[in-house]
């Protein structure tokens, strides 16, 4: 499958582009065998890779993220993870696995020791491709989910949370990093800007507010968009587009990410 990637990034000129692209190719590979192992019974695929995959977001992200529907359910996150690594090394890749488990979140890293360098992009061999996994196995209750069959690069049966469940969880993350990530305020841009994307699981928002020591005030349908206005009220916007600015997919992106743009769509739509 090596020769596929080469083909994927033959007529690509922007040596970035094509490292996000080989990138992007591997997350799906990843996803693939996490199918082929029945994880998506269980796992529900949320966030940045699953809004690019699910709804074409122009915006590459790094790692995969994923919520446990049925904690209840027995099952080994390193057998998992590790038949993933060998699906990979049966098709000749270099990979490593590091794994660690908690009582709340899994996770693993899969690196490609020198998979840049053997493509042509990068002039280190020792350069290393990483991709992270993390699987929330207490997510917080009140999500929805569906499944979709999608195609990116491979064909996929994915489950994941609803559109509301998707917004909730960006919102979330403004609401609760110590700072917010430019990452953040353009995923909350291309939300608002898409006039059928409806508005946010306010169950599913409370609850994960809660789960990380929300200080503020409960959230309602009625108030959500004014705490979201002042939360972003007072962010560095210089800051918040250098930290987004790798991962655009269409540069002329970022002249439109600013805080009057995005103040008002989120005061149009739900102010």
């Amino acid at each position: 499958m090596k020769d596929y990637i080469k083909q994927i990034i033959a007529d690509v000129p922007d040596r970035w582009r094509a490292r996000n692209l080989v990138r992007e190719y591997c997350q799906a590979r990843i996803l693939q065998f996490l199918q082929e192992k029945q994880a998506f019974l269980s796992w529900v695929f949320h966030g940045g890779t699953a809004l690019r995959f699910l709804y074409m977001l122009p915006r590459y992200s790094e790692d995969l993220d994923f919520a446990w529907k049925q904690p209840s359910a027995r099952f080994s996150f390193s057998e998992i993870v590790a038949a993933v690594a060998q699906g990979f090394e049966a098709e000749a890749y270099k990979v490593k696995i590091r794994i660690k488990e908690s009582k709340t979140v899994k996770s693993a890293s899969f690196r490609f020791p020198g998979l840049f360098y053997e493509l042509g992009l990068s002039p280190q061999a020792t350069e290393t491709l990483s991709i992270n996994i993390e699987l929330d196995s207490h997510p917080p209750a009140g999500g929805t989910t569906e499944t979709s069959v999608i195609r990116r690069y491979v064909l996929l049966h994915l489950m994941h949370y609803d559109k509301p469940s998707f917004l909730s969880g960006k919102l979330h993350a403004i609401l609760s990093r110590p700072y917010v990530k430019g990452r953040d305020l353009y995923d909350l841009f291309w939300y608002l800007s898409d006039r059928t994307w409806p508005g946010p699981n306010i169950e599913f928002l409370n609850n994960a507010l809660e789960q990380t020591g929300w200080k503020g005030p409960e959230i309602k349908g009625s108030n959500w968009a004014s705490v979201i206005d002042r939360r972003i009220e007072d962010v560095d916007w210089r800051d918040a587009i250098e930290d987004v600015r790798p991962f655009i997919e269409r540069p002329s992106d970022l002249s439109l990410l600013t805080k009057e743009n995005v103040l008002k769509l989120l005061r149009q739509r739900f102010g």
